[in-house]
């Protein structure tokens, strides 16, 4: 079972979708106008092994810290303490107090933790190995995570989203050109099936309807009845459609456009487009939003920046300059994740 190692031992969009955006940043606002705003964003630098630790109000850059080799995702523990910081190239996972941004441990002996992410019933831990084209699943009790099985899959394992009720781990293979299907109780493979070319981020609709997944390689994002194992759509969003975060009203989702330089948004009720936010820097890639859902910040993977953009007009307002080929961003308090 792995412990903590302490820190010492640790070395365009039309005018009538912009006041529909207002209407719905104000429901998410009045459902959360109780949670204070985030100070601190944590931004993972996978090209130079570090984390830009930059002060929300005046958007600047206060520390960079050395955590590890390419650090890509992170994720909060279940009692929502603890941030997770994967190294793929590390082999480990970095503890962090999410709002101190002080390093306060590690879990070694993480093999190529690419993406991470915990059932929704916090009962399995998820690692995706992209470079070595293996998904470990892990029994997890907080951040003390037991291995339970490694499974080899196609090749380069990429994103993962779960069934709500905590029996599949869905798993998108970037360079096989397929999604995988896990039954987390036995640790095997339920499925696969052809995607499109470069499947990255992986979403799961409401209700457990559809998986969303952002297809690199072309332009679209493509809708799956994954219970049936067919395509049922293509939305068209732009190059290098990647990664998704949900608006928090349980009905739309932001997906990235890395080629495009740009950011769609989808109704996920209705399956179509209803948005861009256009002209980024290049490179968009993982996104957070504030608490009242009316900022966003992004990564800029291939400008070595980060975006802050107002929602309400689907508008860049700033950049900010971090370190090389930044990816995972977090903040907390945060809009929620549905």
């Amino acid at each position: 079972m792995h412990t903590y190692i302490s820190k010492a031992k640790f070395g365009s969009i039309s005018i009538l979708s912009v006041f529909a955006l207002v209407g719905l940043t104000n429901v998410v606002y009045a459902q959360g106008v109780s949670s204070p705003e985030p100070k601190l964003a944590v931004v993972l630098n996978s090209g130079e092994a570090t984390v830009s630790l930059i002060d929300m109000p005046t958007r600047k850059v206060i520390k960079t810290v050395a955590v590890g080799k390419e650090p890509h995702h992170l994720m909060m523990t279940p009692d929502q303490k603890t941030l997770l910081i994967a190294n793929a190239a590390g082999n480990d996972v970095v503890l962090m107090n999410p709002t101190t941004g002080e390093l306060t441990g590690r879990i070694p002996d993480i093999i190529d933790p690419y993406q991470i992410g915990y059932s929704p019933n916090h009962k399995w831990f998820v690692a995706n190995g992209n470079r070595l084209d293996r998904v470990d699943v892990y029994h997890a009790q907080g951040a003390d995570l037991k291995l339970a099985k490694a499974i080899k899959l196609g090749k380069t394992p990429s994103h993962v989203a779960f069934t709500a009720d905590s029996k599949i781990a869905f798993v998108t293979l970037q360079d096989s050109n397929e999604l995988a299907a896990i039954d987390l109780d036995t640790q095997t493979v339920m499925w696969k099936m052809t995607t499109g070319k470069v499947p990255a981020g992986v979403w799961m609709t409401p209700g457990d309807q559809y998986l969303l997944i952002g297809i690199t390689g072309e332009d679209y994002v493509q809708v799956i009845d994954w219970k049936n194992r067919k395509e049922v759509k293509r939305i068209v969003t732009g190059k290098g459609a990647h990664n998704f975060r949900p608006l928090g009203d349980k009905k739309h989702v932001f997906v990235t456009n890395r080629i495009a330089s740009s950011i769609s948004l989808i109704n996920m009720q209705t399956l179509e487009k209803t948005g861009d936010i256009i002209g980024l820097p290049a490179g968009p890639d993982d996104m957070e939003i504030t608490p009242d859902g009316k900022t966003m910040w992004v990564t800029l993977r291939f400008s070595k920046k980060v975006g802050v953009i107002d929602i309400p007009s689907m508008k860049l307002v700033s950049v900010i300059p971090v370190g090389r080929s930044p990816h995972g961003v977090f903040f907390t308090p945060r809009a929620s994740w549905e």
